[in-house]
């Protein structure tokens, strides 16, 4: 494992004891840890929440490598139709992984690569724009969907097929359940020739813990990310993930902060800032995964209890001159969780002067890789001084493996935390009236009642 925590801004002896964690706080949830751990260690061998199994998928991986970099070799422009757990990880890894103004590079300079489109929105102006934006006859779609019902990505899909034209086949390529749902009902129904190449998300893997899967695994391979040792970090960290105690286990150490500080210092919103514009998107994946896993109205028993941890999305240094004001003087009820890249990949100098201008002597000289260093490290200090918690992740350096790391540190903690709370991280039933309702509306067959109740609601 590479990545490492600093948590001492968490606990009392730093940003006292009103706000931070005591020793008798970290001692009563110790008899917990066990009953956490076995009822993780039930779910992974229950392999009904299958993605616990990715890392270790190392033959699916280098089937994946070979079809995307057939893929990569046919288009100029890969896009992703997909929502929610089908995008975000995808989004995030890319931008992780890959040249930040990777679709504004030459193909040279992508090593023939194509450039990588995220389409999540149904915008139709958006929408619109991009077709403005490419040749569609050089471009491939890959529809992600798991249940191949999702109103927004099949959207996007029949308007792209028919923008196609008649051999359309080509150009599209279907990632959803193996056995199940409409879209892989439609692509058994074609004939080969004509068929659409088409890759599974396991049936026991969720939107928001998919990356791991062909969902991710295929649209990063296509433009080169190296998705072997991607799966090294994420195994890495899985090792570490099931030791036993909370000095040993990062995720559990992560998930043990944040439930307490939830529930015994009133902590219920958590930031994530990382300061690597690399890092910036992996914030808003980590928003679904913690929003949708934890946000329940009921327990494992059937309980009403309204939990959660409501994900606040911010970049260093960027909002550092936006958000931090209200972090340092605002209300008591966040954590900050600091992700920090040890090293760049570049080294770029901050010019002195010439002649030296006065009042910038301090910048001259320095670097840039100092500066963001420094303000990462002042902030920390700075809310620590006004009594706020925080956490720091650290990566040597921003690479397949420790992004592997990361994610599935992440995943795993959430996990974790649900276990905690004693409710189920792997469902999100508030998502699923919105949808109906939709489907009502825009008449879906058997839904006519949930069209007849919107209006009710509504007085319409």
């Amino acid at each position: 494992m590479k990545i490492s925590l600093n948590d001492k801004n968490m606990l009392a002896k730093t940003i006292g004891s009103k706000h931070g964690l005591t020793d008798e706080d970290l001692a009563s949830i110790k008899p917990e840890i066990p009953r956490v751990l076995d009822e993780v260690e039930a779910l992974r061998a229950g392999g009904q929440e299958t993605f616990f199994d990715l890392p270790y998928q190392q033959d699916e991986a280098r089937r994946i490598k070979r079809a995307a970099n057939a893929i990569a070799k046919q288009c100029d422009n890969f896009v992703v139709l997909g929502i929610g757990g089908s995008a975000l990880g995808t989004t995030a890894v890319h931008a992780a992984l890959r040249h930040p103004f990777w679709n504004l590079l030459a193909k040279k300079q992508r090593h023939g690569r194509p450039r990588l489109f995220v389409l999540d929105n149904v915008d139709p102006d958006w929408l619109a724009a991009f077709k403005d934006t490419v040749n569609l006859k050089r471009t491939v779609f890959n529809v992600v969907t798991k249940s191949g019902s999702t109103s927004e990505t099949m959207a996007q899909f029949l308007h792209f097929r028919d923008a196609l034209g008649p051999k359309y086949a080509k150009n599209i390529i279907v990632t959803t359940d193996p056995h199940e749902g409409l879209l892989r009902e439609l692509v058994n129904k074609m004939p080969p020739a004509k068929q659409y190449e088409s890759f599974e998300v396991p049936p026991g893997v969720g939107g928001r813990f998919s990356v791991m899967s062909a969902v991710g695994l295929l649209p990063l391979a296509v433009v080169g990310v190296n998705i072997e040792r991607f799966l090294a970090g994420a195994r890495a960290m899985d090792a570490a993930c099931r030791k036993p105690t909370l000095d040993e286990n990062p995720a559990l150490r992560c998930a043990t902060l944040l439930y307490l500080a939830h529930t015994r210092k009133g902590k219920g919103l958590t930031v994530m800032m990382p300061y690597s514009q690399r890092l910036r998107e992996i914030a808003d994946w980590f928003r679904q995964l913690l929003a949708e896993s934890l946000g329940k109205k009921l327990n494992r028993a059937g309980d009403t209890v309204h939990v959660g941890l409501t994900p606040i999305k911010a970049l260093g240094v960027t909002d550092q001159h936006s958000q931090v004001q209200l972090y340092a003087e605002g209300p008591f009820d966040k954590v900050i969780i600091f992700v920090r890249a040890k090293e760049f990949d570049k080294k770029l100098p901050i010019p002195k002067g010439r002649p030296p201008i006065q009042g910038l002597e301090y910048l001259g000289g320095k670097t840039f890789n100092r500066l963001i260093d420094v303000e990462e490290r002042a902030t920390e200090v700075a809310l620590a001084k006004a009594h706020r918690p925080s956490y720091t992740i650290t990566l040597p350096k921003v690479t397949p493996e420790t992004v592997g790391e990361l994610l599935h540190m992440l995943e795993m903690q959430t996990v974790m935390i649900s276990a905690l709370y004693k409710i189920n991280a792997f469902d999100q039933p508030g998502v699923e009236e919105a949808k109906d309702f939709t489907y009502g509306l825009m008449g879906r067959a058997g839904y006519e009642h949930k069209a007849a109740e919107f209006k009710k609601l509504v007085g319409k």
